[in-house]
């Protein structure tokens, strides 16, 4: 049986947490508890969230900054933005009430498909994640953190600069409430600078910098390396994805 941390403040958790040593993060529980009934996860220290404080949303200023343990339910009636019109699309109304966004960034592949649809949104919005863990507190762009060490590393806030530009985005996925992406495209333009997040078709959410610079969406697959799974193979991806980079941009452009 799993030893549990119940921190009661975002500097307990963090003490708690150390370096990650053998420390398996609960948020929701909505990707970890189907794991462990499966006997696929066999939890030694559980360090369990619901009590720290890490919840706090902050929509009032110019930066939007969100709580770890934030659930999407929580961020769909506090925000209207890009990032909203993905976690309207998680789960369904069970889930969005107990997942959370910290739970979602970091979602690691599953067995059966992709999962963590909001890296998307939160890459074309330029996120931030402040986290701890090995060498103390750091802030970096989501992206960043993402292709990093993450299983080190307790996520603790995002934050994004409200967009004062045109947002756009596109998915794709199965007729099925509980099914996660076959694709996700977010795009985001701020003083002419523009940005590209894509979810749901690799092992992780990735930025797409040739498209930025080209803006031509066949470059999409110069950035990320589309696999198969139970929702899609990788071919069927392949030529989906591009389609759906044409589409963004060009609701980006009629904005």
């Amino acid at each position: 049986m799993a030893a549990a941390l119940i921190p009661t403040s975002p500097e307990e958790a963090a003490s708690l947490f150390g370096e990650g040593k053998d420390v398996t993060v609960f948020g929701g529980g909505t990707i970890l508890l189907p794991e462990i009934a499966a006997g696929r996860l066999h939890p030694t220290r559980a360090l369990m969230l619901h009590k720290s404080g890490l919840d706090s949303l902050d929509t009032s200023g110019d930066v939007v900054r969100i709580g770890a343990t934030t659930t999407l339910a929580a961020l769909i009636d506090g925000t209207d933005d890009l990032l909203t019109r993905f976690a309207e699309h998680v789960g369904d109304g069970e889930v969005r009430r107990t997942a959370t966004v910290g739970g979602n960034l970091c979602a690691t592949p599953g067995i059966g498909a992709q999962r963590g649809d909001l890296g998307a949104p939160l890459i074309a919005l330029g996120a931030r994640v402040r986290s701890t863990g090995k060498g103390g507190e750091r802030t970096e762009p989501v992206e960043d953190f993402l292709s990093g060490d993450r299983a080190g590393r307790l996520v603790l806030s995002i934050e994004y600069d409200r967009p004062n530009g045109n947002t756009a985005c596109q998915m794709m996925r199965r007729r099925h409430a509980h099914s996660y992406a076959i694709v996700n495209v977010a795009v985001c333009e701020t003083n002419g600078e523009l940005r590209v997040g894509i979810s749901g078709v690799g092992a992780m959410a990735v930025r797409a910098r040739s498209v930025e610079q080209s803006r031509n969406p066949d470059d999409v697959l110069k950035d990320v390396e589309p696999v198969s799974d139970a929702l899609a193979s990788a071919d069927y991806r392949r030529k989906m994805l591009p389609l759906l980079v044409r589409r963004a941009l060009d609701q980006l452009e009629s904005a």
